[in-house]
């Protein structure tokens, strides 16, 4: 037997064939071309090359390109599936000419069986019988008088065709005329042959196959039929064996002639014989042979009890019994029906669907599926490429019966899971309940009559930013620095779904700015909440707030919203989507969630989902509308952080006195905040970083008032868990949902309130929301008295002392949602960290009622609890009893500590490119450009980047926290505080950053979980911190790295990391990790025997960073202040005819479309704005020629500003 076999194939039958091949012991080989290079067959056979870029002719085809691998890696026999070069002759030639064995038939066999008009001389002369046909057709003209012997219709066909290609029935003269030369060059595009003939067309036709396996001496065997009828544009999509209602006559017939066929040639290896089988007359004609391996050979396998690959190999290799044994053995036992998924849409006349699959998922044989076989390549996250088949995967089932086989399937069905383009899957379950298809009375040409109607939107255009959300969004992963995204409205939100009865969690579409066009293929309800934003249906207005019928067919046009950001769908019974960590809500950032975790467009299909709506919907007259405006109050609770500690008394007077501006750069991350800088308590923020909004990262509540240096963010629901800036105040949870709806331009207060007083709030909220009395005091709790500014309470809520706990502990409210225990002085410290993770640990083995999540930081842990169930006054109390308790057992903890060793790329070229892209567009003469290497080398006092370097490869890293930015990014400090290097952050924040790259801010080393903005400064670059889609060895969680992982570096080229990159989430590439713990008493032992080395690398650090800042202060970089470009319209001259262009939405000008003098068309995109880091088009409305651009490329703009001046008498 073959030691090793090459597969010159991909998808579904790769992985059929790796199959057989482990389990005979016979080394697998793959190949496959790049956009490939995910597929399962790549990953289960034991060796895989690349064919190259390219579609299929420039890989699977190129057989040169094949039998070089095969050459090369030793491969003694070629197995070619089905498709592709499977019935080559020229390719056997050439193996057998390399000395390589073709599994499967000779060159001549092909060759004959190949062309259509040859075969069925073949046949004739084996006795088989033929449908009326003619031979090979000269001209159009001698098929027509061919049509009229046979009498129409007839099907002409190319001789060569295959696979449904090169096929084309024809009723009339006309038709065929029109048709001949379209088969022609069908044919000759296709398989290089233009010949073409007729055959009488049968109306009720059944398609019936011969399953048969040949010795090459004249021997054949053939081994039940099937039925292949269920077709769709002659391609198969049901198969079954045995064929249901055939008569045993016919069969055991059927059988005869195959074995007589094949016998006549010496056929050697697999073949199918197949048949048309004319259900009226119970007539049987030869139709083709199929020198190969067919597609639904498994139906056969599971019936007969043998493995058709098996044999092939055995047949190639010499080992074969002898046929007439094999039949002894041969017997048939129950029904099996195979399914053919393909990447198609059904609704539109079975288009092909190529794209991302960001959800797959199948159910597995066992106890409840015996029957069960799956072939397929697929995996969550996988790429369909436009270049091949669009088969997905094969679904089989064997019953002991039809029935059991059929009920097996729609339970298979029931179970699947393919999310990310269309594919057929909810057509054939809509099949396996037709009356005809569990009779068995499929023809070839019934499925063409199915009508099939699915419960669907479909896109046709994608608006501004669209994206599935649903409420409350993503919980339980706030620790790992994934946020809850949901809606930014979220009484909207939920007051759409209220108004269906929708259940609360039920998905449904956030609308930005600019609303999607979309089209319902099947009749439901709808209401449109939030911002007012115009509405039509096929062309008529429609109300919102107000449920709306909508029939099958009809199209919904979403206009652009004037005041307010952010609208509302909701359909009943919500939308469909996979669920992501526990919700459908959509995180761009991430890229999981709703809808391929991106904004919708063209094309994209949503479905719905087919749970009725189960509550009592909300009337209109009962919804308490929300006041959407451009001018508002937010309440907010004083804290964390405040005064004196980081902010003077003055500056909080200031912040909640204040009118502040949205900043046009808002999103659902943050919404910017323009207004006066704090004069501060600090001057720095010491080891956490140069300016004094800097604090050692600690976990952030949602709507936390978060001052990037100068500048407040009120943070979103995608913003981040992680992080290293004071946050004055937090929004309190009954008013998240205003954030949602602020755009630029708007202005808003902070109005200070208790927690109680929050608490209260948020009861009526959820009150009114559940249909309870209590909502109707929802006024009475809108009215409450805010807190007196002059006389704000601590935000620090309870201490307890050194002498009572060993460290001081500060308790700081974070809004009514999240407390904020702080440990010892604002500095370092390992020990403090342990602090924070006894009381995590501690909570977590004896949870309290009510409490979410905890999520730690590197001197602190956050407590997320429910105000409504668990009180802030006994969960203080409850704390301070356990903080007593655990100080007295701190020492001896001790902690697991894997060493986990990353290649580096030292100043890796995407660090390089994102230092560029900085000093073009940001900041040119930033004191850590153009080198970050050489500015972390000046501010620690070193005297080379070579000590730098050699710092960052000896150091041990210790993970103090995980999401410092986002999806499992570690923020971690030297374990020797010999190695610890500090810098200060960029100022401003650099617009792009590759993701993972290494970079160190304040005291800290982070490895950026995904591409975004960022501010520390760079010393290269890594592999993966997560994994979207796949479990590996590595990747037992979507996140790599634990708390208390201790990172360690080792180098690698720029070229490695690109393939360590492209391996390493698929499982592989072998990442060391090596077990074990870290003991704080040993720590402590460890620095106090160093102590006076860490010292002096302390001093001599601290004087470094003190002389930058002195520079700093010297030169004016300190208080760097980034330049505005402001274009003035005041002296602008509008004439009468003159067009004026303005701007929808406050933002800048990100892109010029046309300069003065171009001439512009109506509707033309004359340049793009970047508003709420959205894209937004403007528009000519009329055609004129371009008079005056009155914006610069990255000028600010505002609501109403003129944009372009045309000139339109100039128009012509």
């Amino acid at each position: 037997m073959f030691k090793k076999v090459l597969i010159a194939n991909r998808g579904a039958i790769a992985t059929r064939i790796i199959r057989t091949l482990r389990e005979m012991g016979i080394t697998s080989v793959a190949v496959y071309a790049d956009v490939d290079a995910r597929s399962l067959h790549v990953r289960q056979a034991d060796e895989a090359y690349s064919l190259g870029e390219g579609g299929a002719a420039d890989t699977y085809l190129n057989s040169d390109k094949v039998l070089e691998i095969a050459r090369a890696c030793g491969a003694e026999a070629i197995h070619p599936g089905y498709g592709f070069l499977s019935e080559n002759a020229a390719f056997v030639t050439a193996c057998e000419a390399a000395g390589i064995v073709f599994i499967g038939p000779t060159p001549e066999q092909m060759q004959s069986f190949g062309l259509k008009h040859r075969a069925r001389e073949i046949a004739a002369a084996a006795g088989v019988p033929l449908p009326p046909g003619s031979g090979l057709l000269a001209d159009v003209d001698a098929a027509c008088a061919e049509a009229a012997d046979i009498g129409y219709p007839v099907m002409l066909k190319s001789t060569a065709g295959g696979g449904g290609i090169g096929m084309q029935v024809c009723d009339s003269e006309a038709v065929l005329r029109e048709a001949f030369n379209k088969v022609k060059q069908l044919g000759k595009n296709n398989f290089a042959d233009d010949g073409v003939f007729l055959e009488k067309y049968i109306a009720r036709a059944r398609h019936i196959e011969v399953q048969a396996f040949g010795d090459g001496q004249g021997s054949v065997l053939a081994i039940g039929e099937r039925d292949c009828s269920a077709q769709r544009r002659n391609q198969k999509v049901i198969e079954e064996c045995p064929a249901p209602n055939l008569p045993e006559p016919v069969r055991q017939r059927l059988y005869q002639l195959a074995e007589a066929l094949l016998s006549s040639v010496n056929y050697r290896n697999a073949a199918t014989v197949e048949y048309i089988f004319d259900a009226d007359t119970e007539e049987c004609y030869f139709l083709e042979v199929n020198t190969r391996l067919q597609v639904e050979h498994g139906v056969t396998e599971m019936v007969w009890s043998v493995d058709l690959v098996q044999w092939m190999l055995q047949q190639a290799a010499g080992e074969l019994p002898p046929l007439d044994a094999l039949r002894q053995g041969l017997s048939a036992s129950g029904h099996a029906i195979q399914l053919r998924v393909y990447a198609e849409d059904p609704y539109r006349d079975f288009q092909p669907c190529a794209g991302l699959l960001s959800h797959v998922a199948f159910p597995q044989p066992g106890e409840a599926l015996p029957g069960l076989r799956i072939e397929h390549w697929l995996e969550s996250g996988i790429e369909v490429s436009p270049y091949f088949d669009p088969m997905l995967a094969k679904i089989l089932y064997r019953g002991e019966d039809r029935d059991a086989a059929i009920q097996g399937l729609r339970e298979t069905l029931d179970q699947t899971q393919l999310y990310g383009i269309e594919s057929n899957g909810a057509y054939l379950r809509y099949l396996l309940d037709d009356a005809v298809v569990a009779k068995g009375d499929v023809t070839t040409r019934y499925l063409a009559q199915v009508t099939w109607q699915p419960a669907r939107i479909d896109v046709l255009q994608g608006g501004t930013q669209t994206t599935i959300q649903d409420f409350p969004g993503r919980s339980g992963y706030w620790d790992v620095g994934v946020p809850p995204s949901g809606p930014f409205d979220n009484y909207s939100f939920r007051l759409a779904n209220a108004m269906l009865g929708n259940t609360p969690d039920a998905a449904a579409l956030e609308v930005t700015l600019q609303g999607p066009t979309l089209q319902f293929s099947a009749p439901t309800r709808i209401v449109v909440a939030g911002a007012e934003i115009p509405l039509s249906l096929d062309g008529e207005l429609l109300p919102m707030h107000t449920p709306v019928d909508i029939a099958a067919g009809q199209t919904l046009v979403m206009g652009r919203i004037q005041a307010g950001a952010r609208a509302y769908l909701a359909v009943a019974g919500g939308i469909d989507c996979p669920e992501y960590l526990g919700s459908r809500s959509t995180f761009t950032l991430g890229q999981f969630g709703g809808h391929n975790g991106r904004a919708l467009r063209t094309g994209d299909v949503l479905a719905l989902a087919q749970s009725a709506s189960t509550g009592l919907a909300l009337s209109p007259d009962q919804a308490a509308l929300p006041d959407i405006g451009s001018r508002g109050s937010l309440r907010g609770i004083y804290g964390p952080h405040g005064a004196p500690d980081f902010f003077s008394d003055a500056d909080i007077q200031q912040f909640f006195s204040t009118d502040w501006e949205v900043h046009y750069n808002s999103s659902r991350t943050g919404v910017r905040l323009i207004g006066p800088k704090p004069q501060w308590a600090r001057q720095s923020g010491g080891e956490a970083g140069m300016h004094p909004s800097n604090i050692h990262d600690n976990a952030y509540a949602f709507g936390t008032v978060d001052f990037t240096g100068d500048m407040p963010v009120i943070l979103g629901p995608d913003g981040p868990s992680l992080g290293g800036f004071v946050c004055p105040a937090t929004v309190i949870t009954a008013d998240l949902w205003k954030l949602g709806q602020l755009r630029a331009g708007d202005t808003l207060r902070f109005v200070p309130v208790s927690v109680d007083a929050a608490v209260a709030a948020e009861r009526c909220q959820q009150a009114f929301f559940a249909g309870d009395e209590l909502g109707d005091s929802a006024a009475a709790a809108e009215s409450a008295a805010p807190v007196s500014v002059e006389a704000l309470p601590s935000p620090i809520v309870q201490r307890l002392s050194v002498d009572e706990v060993g460290d001081e502990v500060v308790y700081r409210a974070a809004g009514d949602h999240f407390l904020l225990v702080e440990y010892g002085p604002l500095e370092l410290d390992i020990r403090l960290r342990f602090r924070a993770h006894a009381l995590m640990q501690d909570l977590q083995q004896t949870p309290l009622p009510g409490l979410r999540e905890l999520t730690p930081g590197i001197r602190s842990l956050q407590l997320h609890y429910d105000a409504q169930q668990l009180p802030l006054r006994e969960l203080l109390d409850e704390l301070a009893r356990r903080e007593r308790r655990l100080s007295q057992r701190l020492d001896p903890l001790h902690v697991p500590s894997r060493t986990v060793w990353l290649p580096l790329s030292w100043d890796d070229e995407a660090c390089q490119l994102a230092v560029d892209k900085y000093q073009q567009s940001v900041r040119a003469n930033a004191p850590w450009c153009p080198s970050n290497l050489e500015f972390i080398r000046r501010i620690n006092g070193l005297d080379s980047i070579a000590e730098v370097k050699k710092i960052v490869f000896d150091a041990a890293y210790l993970v103090m926290g995980l999401g410092d930015v986002y999806l499992g990014a570690p923020v971690a400090t030297p374990v020797d505080p010999r190695h610890r290097l500090v810098t200060t952050k960029y100022n401003p924040a650099r617009t792009w950053t590759a993701e993972n790259s290494v970079g160190i801010g304040g005291s800290y080393l982070c490895v950026y979980g995904m591409e975004g903005p960022g501010g520390y400064q760079f010393v290269g670059r890594t592999l993966q911190m997560w994994n979207r889609y796949r479990r590996t060895a590595a990747f037992t969680e979507p996140y790599l790295l634990r708390f208390f992982d201790q990172i360690r570096f080792y180098e690698v080229s720029h070229d490695e990391l690109a393939k360590i990159r492209r391996d390493f989430p698929l499982g592989d590439y072998p990442l060391r990790i090596e077990e074990g713990e870290f003991s704080l008493a040993e720590y402590e032992a460890f620095t106090t025997q160093h102590a006076a080395e860490i010292d002096a690398h302390t001093r001599r650090r601290e004087e470094a960073f003190d002389d930058e800042l002195a520079r700093w202060h010297a030169d004016g970089q300190f208080h760097y202040e980034a330049p505005e470009v402001e274009v003035s319209d005041d002296t602008l001259v509008i004439g009468d005819d003159d067009i004026v262009v303005d701007s929808s939405v406050a933002g800048s000008v990100w892109q010029l479309n046309v300069a003065e003098g171009d001439t512009v068309e109506a509707g033309q995109c004359v340049m793009l704005l970047e508003s709420m880091k959205m894209e937004v088009a403007v528009l000519a409305s009329q055609p004129g020629r371009v008079k005056t651009v009155v914006v610069k490329a990255g000028g600010r703009v505002s609501a109403g500003q003129p944009l372009l001046i045309l000139d339109g008498e100039d128009a012509q």
